[in-house]
């Protein structure tokens, strides 16, 4: 089971609000989505959380390129929602490379068949946290806390920001 909120910081504190994904394909889908949510190119976080598995927070300021934090990034790749937020950058991988022919068996056109030992592309995201844990810092939480979290997640999350009943009364 999924759960995804907006946080966008206003004037008078945080303004939460559920949001859906289903017509989210991309990060820059979702970056506008929290764009629309925000007065005065105000912060807004984003958060998505897979039940026990994965949770990704994405820090939206302004015009500014989307921050990303996730959890466990082996859990959110095999995610549709997770998907989203693994972008190449994050991943350390070179989008042009992803550009070959391949052939309907998954190999390079005209190349032999993978290897058994090979890493597939699913073992090429690493386990464990992957992105930007200092993203909260100037709002209250360090990167030492956000990497120490498991269990409910965007609740400490948002009781560092100050914000758990508002997040609290969209869940």
């Amino acid at each position: 089971m999924y759960f995804a909120a907006l946080l966008a910081r206003t004037e008078d504190g945080w303004e939460a609000s559920d949001t859906e994904l289903d017509d989210v394909e991309s990060l820059a889908d979702l970056a506008d989505l929290a764009r629309e949510a925000s007065t005065d190119d105000d912060t807004v976080i984003a958060f998505i959380e897979q039940e026990d598995a994965w949770f990704g927070v994405v820090r939206v300021d302004g015009e500014e390129d989307p921050r990303i934090y996730v959890s466990d990034a082996a859990a959110a790749a095999r995610s549709s929602y997770g998907e989203i937020l693994l972008t190449d950058e994050l991943l350390g991988r070179d989008p042009d490379d992803l550009d070959v022919l391949v052939d309907l068996d998954g190999t390079e056109d005209g190349e032999p068949d993978q290897e058994e030992d090979e890493p597939s592309d699913d073992e090429a995201v690493p386990p464990g946290p992957i992105g930007e844990s200092v993203l909260l810092e100037d709002l209250g939480m360090s990167a030492k806390e956000l990497l120490s979290l498991e269990s409910d997640a965007l609740g400490a999350i948002a009781d560092a920001l100050g914000c758990e009943e508002i997040l609290e009364a969209v869940r």
